[in-house]
């Protein structure tokens, strides 16, 4: 179904992880810290990635920030810690989702699921789609998105971000529907995030920037004309 790195130097945790993940139909590889999950990262694509934050040699956080400049891998980060601080810090690396010690095997794995059917991993995960326009190709089931030919680089919340206005094109996309539909209940921060984001977007898009419009006192809207 799908392919997924659990990262933890805890032999159970992984061993319970993989458990639970191998009985929902997946393929689970295991990595003790964060420099074998980096070295395996270079090695291998993965749909998703399992990483807990406070391991030794590297931790989580670390990891997840060298593994963010050649992929673009789906993360879930586990951690003992609960505080704002490390879920804000983990949110603004790009994770996808933040999981706090004790966790319910069970409820990792509808997070697992709920985040591969929201990028488009795994063998049975969305139809492959595409979108085009002109030079603008956008590749929602590979995550790929390419401007002149050449791969638009983008964080996993950028692409969620970008994908989910392309799949609404033409509709007027309140800032709270983009907050809520992207980042999740669990959101913690600010408009200014979506603002950044929009900005980032800009900037990666080039000369399709203007496919972005802002509507004052709303939210955006993704429209070709």
């Amino acid at each position: 179904m799908s392919k997924i790195l659990v990262v933890d130097d805890e032999f159970r945790i992984r061993e319970l992880i993989k458990k639970y993940a191998v009985f929902e139909g997946h393929t689970v590889e295991e990595a003790v810290d964060g420099i074998q999950a980096i070295s395996i990262c270079n090695q291998q694509d993965f749909d998703l990635i399992i990483m807990d934050v406070m391991m030794p040699e590297l931790d989580g956080f670390s990891a997840c920030r060298e593994i963010r400049k050649k992929k673009s891998t789906p993360i879930i980060m586990l951690s003992a810690r609960g505080e704002e601080y490390d879920k804000i810090h983990g949110f603004e690396l790009g994770i996808d989702d933040y999981v706090v010690k004790p966790f319910s095997p069970r409820e990792l794995m509808l997070r697992v699921n709920a985040v591969l059917k929201r990028t488009g991993g795994g063998e049975n995960g969305e139809k492959r789609d595409v979108f085009e326009y002109k030079t603008l190709h956008v590749d929602f089931s590979g995550r790929i998105v390419t401007v002149d030919g050449k791969r638009a680089e983008m964080t996993p919340k950028e692409y969620e971000l970008f994908f989910y206005m392309v799949k609404n094109k033409g509709l007027a996309l309140t800032r709270e529907k983009l907050i809520s539909e992207v980042w999740g209940y669990d959101f913690f921060g600010d408009d200014r995030t979506l603002d950044t984001h929009i900005k980032l977007l800009r900037k990666s898009l080039g000369p399709y920037a203007s496919c972005i419009v802002t509507l004052r006192g709303v939210g955006y809207r993704f429209e070709t004309n």
